[in-house]
């Protein structure tokens, strides 16, 4: 029986480097729906550029996020555990543990369900040690300092090394900023995948890692040289150097695909920020038109005219035409704000649009408060405070005292100091005096402001008979508030 020969393990030399990137692309769009052709090559760039960590300056983080679970997510880690290099799953594993697992030629992380790690403040608070490693582990010679206790010095362990993270939502701004961001979406029913069973699949993706890892440690020098034309800058062109640099040295249309995935998936994250910004000044805008209409409702149609009609603001030309009801809806929409039929000042037809009540929330969380809705909203819901005429009514002297204290009727009528000698011009206290509250001395406070019944001026402050009293008439108090003399 005549042997078959055995063909020779290729050289990394002789490796057509665009043909390995091809056959990796083509693993993870077999198994994993991604979102974009572009997405596919910035993936399949970035797990080949694990294998040559040593030669590079900047190590990109590969976040790979969602809206909702069932996105392929754990499916694309897979893969990438398989194919990259030296995979170190971090599941559980310490603070310690990960960064003593770092050397001069560093695993590659893989973070699972990272939103578990930073969902709320307290897990935010807890793993803020792992946020730090990712952080500084984006740039070379960023080490962390340990004081090691038993030999009594001070350990610098270092941090370089690419990650992989998986998330539903968004993960910390610090690491998105460093990162390649993949925003991966459920399967359309025309979509199908090849399932994926370790067991099987497996093996060839792992002939395929060790392929790419000869072809890239044969040009490490090569690589560690390189000085890509990047098409970004800062620390974007940081982020995708080694994606770049590994495209030009696969040669073929790579170059090409991956400065467009590069300009096109940075863009597009760009984009994602200024929605979400545009989104607060949205909502900003919104309070301001609801405000100004005194309306617990408006229509669609209403809104976006009031928008359009406002000034310094995009919303007249969104993106070369007016904002749209559905592009409106768009915005609206990461803030659980949706319309629905209202009728505008509770009357009229039955339309769609948007209500006050909804806003609510999105206002109190999102939108910091101006001094001119702050104003609105003291004249709305006056502050539950008493109105102090003088200091003598505020904190009644004693008997002994011989110093009378004048009247905010003396202190309004110009730039004069308070009894206090801390306040000016507090006259005016008066005038936002909370609905229905008590001072402590049988005193009433209306929202309403009504005729003094000795002066006739207007007053908020009724005694407990209901009969108006402006304090400013009289500074003496009796049990039936304050009269005149």
């Amino acid at each position: 029986m005549t042997a078959v020969p055995v063909p020779p393990i290729p050289t990394a030399q002789a490796v057509d480097g665009a043909r390995l990137l091809g056959e990796l692309r083509q693993a993870f769009i077999r198994y994993v729906v991604l979102p974009s052709p572009q997405a596919a090559d910035a993936v399949a760039l970035w797990t080949a550029a694990t294998h040559a960590q040593p030669a590079w300056e900047h190590a990109p983080r590969l976040a790979v996020v969602s809206p909702l679970k069932r996105c392929g997510k754990s499916r694309l880690l897979d893969v990438v555990a398989e194919t990259c290099h030296a995979p170190l799953i971090t599941i559980n594993a310490t603070i310690a543990a990960v960064v003593r697992s770092i050397g001069a030629d560093p695993p590659t992380l893989l973070v699972d369900e990272a939103d578990t790690l930073w969902g709320t403040r307290k897990q935010a608070d807890t793993n803020e040690d792992l946020r730090g490693l990712l952080n500084a582990g984006h740039q070379r010679n960023r080490p962390m300092l340990r004081w090691d206790v038993t030999s009594r010095t001070a350990e610098q362990l270092d941090t370089f090394a690419m990650a992989l993270l998986a998330a539903i939502g968004e993960l910390p701004d610090t690491i998105m900023d460093r990162a390649v961001v993949i925003r991966m979406r459920r399967r359309a029913p025309g979509e199908q995948v090849d399932p994926y069973r370790t067991r099987r699949d497996a093996p060839p993706l792992n002939q395929l890692r060790d392929r790419l890892a000869a072809w890239a440690r044969a040009h490490l020098r090569e690589l560690q040289q390189a000085a890509p034309a990047m098409p970004l800058e800062d620390r974007a062109a940081d982020t995708w150097e080694p994606l770049i640099a590994i495209a030009d040295l696969a040669e073929g249309d790579w170059p090409a695909r991956a400065r467009d995935a590069a300009a096109t998936m940075t863009q597009a994250e760009a984009q994602q920020e200024e929605d979400t910004s545009a989104g607060v000044r949205l909502l900003a805008d919104l309070r301001q038109i609801f405000e100004a209409a005194d309306a617990e409702a408006l229509y669609t149609t209403t809104i976006l005219d009031r928008l359009h009609k406002l000034e310094d603001a995009p919303w007249a030309d969104w993106y070369g035409r007016p904002l749209s009801t559905r592009e409106l809806a768009k915005l609206l929409r990461p803030y659980q704000v949706r319309s629905k039929s209202v009728r505008e000042h509770g009357t009229g037809a039955s339309l769609k649009g948007y209500a006050r009540a909804d806003l609510h929330d999105a206002w109190q969380r999102y939108v910091v408060p101006t001094p001119q809705t702050t104003h609105a909203t003291q004249k709305e819901e006056p502050a539950a405070q008493a109105p102090r005429p003088d200091v003598a009514d505020a904190h009644p002297s004693s008997d002994t005292s011989a110093t009378s204290r004048p009247a905010v009727s003396d202190v309004s009528q110009g730039p004069e100091a308070s009894a206090t000698g801390l306040t000016w011009d507090v006259a005016h206290v008066a005038d936002v005096a909370a609905p229905a509250t008590s001072n402590g001395n049988g005193w009433r406070y209306d929202q309403s402001l009504v005729p003094c019944a000795a002066c006739g001026t207007g007053t908020s402050n009724r005694a407990p008979s209901g009969r108006p009293l402006h304090l400013a008439c009289d500074t003496r108090t009796t049990a039936e508030g304050p009269h005149h003399g």
